[in-house]
Formats: structure tokens, C-alpha cells, sequence
């Protein structure tokens, strides 16, 4: 499935080439202030044309302001997350764990009114008609706050997206959730690194998180979308974590989140 020949995949999807620019995008999702992650994908990342950011780009990292410029100044297409949200004083903080909340609190006394601005322009949905796909942070139920972590709720949220395929971020662990509809069937597939997947509809699609993996995998999350033959590829880079950590014990982080980041937990 993930490996068709490159001929007969464009064959397969041409209509697409009528309807859409042809580009290479690289998918980021989550970056939670983690400078160090972005400039490393950003740096050695295969060629791509754009970005799509699936939000979350501040919270729990040393970071925001400098994450944020360097988005923009890329004019990455950019959603809310809900982190983003809570730092505009738009959702509660006690709906944040004690550590999360302590990040938080701090990005608040940090942001710039420029970055403020920026984060307040994003939206957490966004549907890319010419791409026949569907843009959210968390679920396309909930775009800014449900977790996408199982079957149950994978099922539950093909009926709130209209396009073929919908990537989210918001769990920060790289997964396939694909549907057949005829049968109501879902099977759920772990992208592979560095091998095409092809995308075919209907389609939940997490890439996983730049500077927060939660996979177990410590190393920075992200993918390269060929939008002329519908591959994905999965990659993973390693990143200086400790400068990461160090800047974040200067800043009197929790350690508890100090200490994830070398464990991608």
C-alpha cells in the first residue's frame, strides 16, 4: 500500500495536478518553543517549497517568541493549538497539568505583542480545498482540544471532515487512522521513517511532534507530502537536546519537563 510505483500513483491521482499547485510541504506539528528542533528540520530537512504547522507552536519550550518569528517570517501556514490558545488567556490554565501550566504561565510573561498578534490571527481548523484536505490541531470534532489517541475515537471523527484526508497533530505520536467506508472498517498503521506512504482516502494522519515527541522516540518528528503523487515520508532527526535542556534549567523550568525531552516521553 505504501509503496506503489511512482508512475502509477500520479496516474491514480492526475486529476489532483489539475486542481493543485505541485510542491513539496513539510509537515510540522507541535514544536512547543523548541528553537533548537525547528532550525534542525528546517536545516536538514529534504527539499520542500512550504510549511504547514499544525499548532502548538509554544508551551512547555524556553522558546516561543523566536519559534514564532522564525514561522512567520517563513510564512508557514500556521494553526492554533491549544496551548497557543491558553497563552491568550483563552482557555483556562486549570485545564492544564501542573507542569504545562507552569510553561504556560511563564510563555504569558514572555510573549511579545507582536508574537500575541500573530498567535491570535491562527485558526485551528483549516480546510485546503485544492488538496482535497482538511487541516486541525487536536480532531476535526474538536479542533482545539480532543485527543485522537485510539480507535474509538479515530471512528468517531471521519463523519466531521469532508475532504479525503485530515492531518492532526495535538498527541504528538506519528499514526494512520484509514477507513473503509463500505465497511466501517479502520485500520490503524505506525508511518514508517523514511519509506512513501501513500495517502488514500478517507484519511486521519498524524505526523508527530518536532520538539515534544511522546513516542518514546526522543528524536524530532516530521514529514515531507509530495502533492503530486500523494507520498508522505516520515522522518525523524536527532537534535542538540541538551542545549535545549540547559536553556530551560536557566529559565527554572519543571524538571519534570526538563527531563522528557531526552526520552520522548
Amino acid at each position: 500500500m505504501a509503496n506503489l510505483d511512482a508512475g502509477a500513483t500520479r496516474a491514480r491521482f492526475s486529476f489532483y495536478a489539475t486542481i493543485a499547485p505541485i510542491m513539496r510541504v513539510l509537515l510540522l506539528s507541535d514544536i512547543h518553543a523548541n528553537i533548537v528542533a525547528l532550525e534542525t528540520i528546517l536545516a536538514c530537512a529534504p527539499a520542500y517549497d512550504t510549511i504547514w504547522c499544525l499548532g502548538d507552536v509554544v508551551g512547555y519550550g524556553p522558546a516561543p517568541n523566536e519559534c514564532i518569528e522564525r514561522l512567520r517570517g517563513l510564512n508557514a501556514v500556521t494553526l492554533m493549538g491549544n496551548h497557543d490558545r491558553a497563552v491568550l488567556g483563552d482557555l483556562p490554565l486549570d485545564q492544564f497539568r501542573g507542569t504545562a501550566r507552569t510553561a504556560l504561565e511563564w510563555t504569558m510573561r514572555t510573549l511579545s505583542a507582536s508574537s500575541r498578534a500573530w498567535l491570535a490571527s491562527l485558526s485551528p481548523k483549516q480546510i485546503l480545498s485544492e488538496f482535497d484536505l482538511t487541516l486541525v490541531h487536536a480532531s476535526p470534532r474538536d479542533p482545539i482540544w480532543e485527543y485522537v489517541e485510539n480507535e474509538e475515537v479515530a471512528l468517531a471523527n471521519f463523519p466531521f471532515f469532508s475532504t479525503s484526508f485530515c492531518f492532526f497533530g495535538h498527541t504528538h505520536r506519528p499514526i494512520t487512522y484509514r477507513l473503509r467506508e463500505a465497511e466501517r472498517m479502520l485500520r490503524v498503521e505506525y508511518l514508517p521513517e523514511k519509506k512513501p506512504y501513500l495517502l488514500q482516502p478517507k484519511l486521519l494522519l498524524n505526523p508527530g511532534s518536532a520538539g515534544q515527541p511522546r513516542d518514546g522516540d526522543p528524536r524530532a518528528a516530521f514529514a515531507i507530502l509530495d502533492t503530486s503523487t500523494l507520498l508522505l515520508t516520515h522522518h525523524r532527526l536527532e537534535y542538540d537536546v541538551a542545549t535545549v535542556q540547559r536553556a530551560m534549567v536557566n529559565l527554572s523550568f519543571p524538571p519534570r519537563l526538563i527531563s522528557r525531552l531526552a526520552h520522548g516521553a
